[in-house]
């Protein structure tokens, strides 16, 4: 029988279980270590939660195991937590998400074995307009995340061109994500178009290096930077989640200074961090991802 613990974290009461099972074998991390990671990056982590539809990403076995994405709050959650009914347009239904908007129900999907935290561009009050812009850079065989280190400078430089800032974090996984913050009155049909055109003029200048097109034949020694995460139905890794990887990485924001580092020093082993590393830099650092929540700035025209 599976040994339960019952606590209260903010007033409301929660039932854990099977804290001791592994979730990732070559650590070993387990449940437990999921839950104590999520409880102490919360500061950081729950502002980029806050009021945003959530996917959820879950491996009751851990790692290597089956695993399923849920995006309807499961109905067996606890009364108060919260959630943010949408329509789906493929579904032809409203779906409720969870809303995870403080600790307790963090921990609580946690407990879900919900390894990561896939979030909205854009919060459930005003679903059609995203507080951000993303571009998501692959690696193709043949490359790995210098390369993707390469195409984030020359993606800087461009945006830097047209009057936007940028901030860089890693996926956790292979690449790199740079998110554009906006704040205010864009659509995804806007950050769609302005993403695409960026992509493709940096493809234009960059044949040997860069891909905006989904072409896995076209994939070796070339990084394919996906514009079209830019959409309302589509959701990206939040910053500070867990990855499902062998070990647990984290999806970890950085300076560009490391990034610049990183690529002078062709060390990829630089812009890979683990949870206790993630922990320590939101420690040292606090959050490096801040900006993308407060920044406002407006898209220009470009052709």
């Amino acid at each position: 029988m599976a040994i339960q613990t019952q606590v209260t974290i903010g007033g409301k009461t929660l039932t854990l279980s099977n804290l001791d099972k592994v979730l990732y074998p070559a650590v070993p991390f387990t449940k437990s270590h999921v839950i104590d990671y999520y409880r102490r990056i919360a500061p950081v982590l729950l502002p980029h939660l806050k009021n945003r539809p959530l996917t959820l990403k879950r491996f009751p076995d851990g790692v290597g195991k089956e695993f399923f994405y849920e995006k309807r709050c499961p109905v067996f959650r606890p009364h108060w937590m919260k959630t943010a009914a949408l329509w789906s347009k493929s579904n032809q239904q409203h779906i409720s998400y969870c809303l995870v908007n403080d600790l307790a129900s963090l921990i609580w999907t946690a407990n879900l074995a919900c390894l990561e935290l896939h979030t909205s561009l854009a919060r459930f009050q005003k679903p059609a307009q995203p507080t951000a812009m993303v571009f998501d850079l692959d690696p193709g065989p043949g490359t790995d995340i210098i390369d993707c280190a390469q195409v984030a400078l020359w993606l800087r430089d461009f945006l830097d061109r047209h009057k936007l800032k940028c901030f860089p974090k890693t996926s956790g996984s292979k690449g790199l994500q740079i998110y554009v913050p906006l704040n205010g009155a864009a659509t995804f049909d806007q950050t769609k178009d302005f993403a695409r055109m960026t992509t493709e003029q940096l493809a234009s200048d960059h044949p040997e290096k860069i891909l905006s097109r989904m072409a896995r034949q076209l994939r070796r020694k070339k990084v394919f930077i996906d514009w079209s995460q830019n959409d309302h139905h589509k959701t990206t890794v939040c910053a500070y989640s867990l990855r499902a990887k062998d070990h647990p990485t984290v999806s970890t924001p950085i300076k560009w200074i490391e990034l610049e580092s990183a690529f002078k020093a062709r060390s990829a082993g630089q812009l890979f961090f683990e949870a206790q590393t993630a922990l320590k830099r939101a420690d040292k650092f606090g959050d490096l991802f801040a900006p993308v929540l407060e920044l406002r700035q407006k898209l220009p025209a470009i052709s």
